[in-house]
């Protein structure tokens, strides 16, 4: 069970602080360990979800023999290296097996994920898993675009250089005409 301790951050970020002396203003500062805390538990909020209680019985019977695209799916996470953002997009499609999931559950999954600590390999990986599974699909895939800021304000300091990984299921795995026909349809 995740168990997000706010004090132990609140008194981490007073030291953190506290360790910059009197280059910051003091005044300004003051209720800073308290946001970053309050902040991590919104950021870090996808530990708690359920998936089942997401999709909430959300999907319907429907004869549809065709590739579903959700595209550009905004998302904001956490690089578990540097524990500073990446942030971009993510495409992703299936192809049901007689029964559809309600748009709006594809995006809120992907939050469940995005909203914890990761690397951008395993969260698209996650999302197509948790897709692919609990739709019933006969195929899945997921293509994440997304920058760091783990490379572009540290390290190397290379801004706007992009991240791309996908992952692939079922169909989209097997059949080389249904995955050219996915990555044709989220260019």
């Amino acid at each position: 069970m995740f168990n997000l301790n706010k004090k132990i951050i609140e008194n981490s970020y007073k030291q953190i602080i506290g360790s910059l002396g009197d280059f910051v203003d003091q005044k300004g500062v003051k209720d800073t360990p308290k946001r970053v805390a309050n902040a991590y538990e919104e950021l870090l909020s996808g530990y708690t979800a359920d998936i089942e209680k997401i999709i909430n019985n959300a999907l319907f019977d429907v004869e549809y023999d065709q590739i579903v695209i959700v595209k550009n799916i905004k998302f904001y996470s956490l690089c578990e290296h540097h524990i500073l953002p990446f942030f971009g997009k993510i495409d992703i499609g299936y192809l049901p097996n007689n029964k559809i999931i309600g748009l709006s559950k594809i995006p809120r999954i992907t939050q469940v994920f995005s909203k914890r600590l990761q690397v951008q390999e395993r969260l698209t990986e996650q999302i197509g898993k948790a897709i692919f599974e609990n739709t019933n699909a006969l195929g899945a895939g997921v293509v994440i675009n997304a920058q760091h800021m783990c490379s572009s304000m540290r390290g190397v300091n290379m801004s706007g250089t992009e991240m791309v990984t996908s992952s692939l299921f079922g169909t989209f795995k097997s059949d080389n005409a249904t995955r050219k026909e996915f990555f044709d349809l989220i260019k």
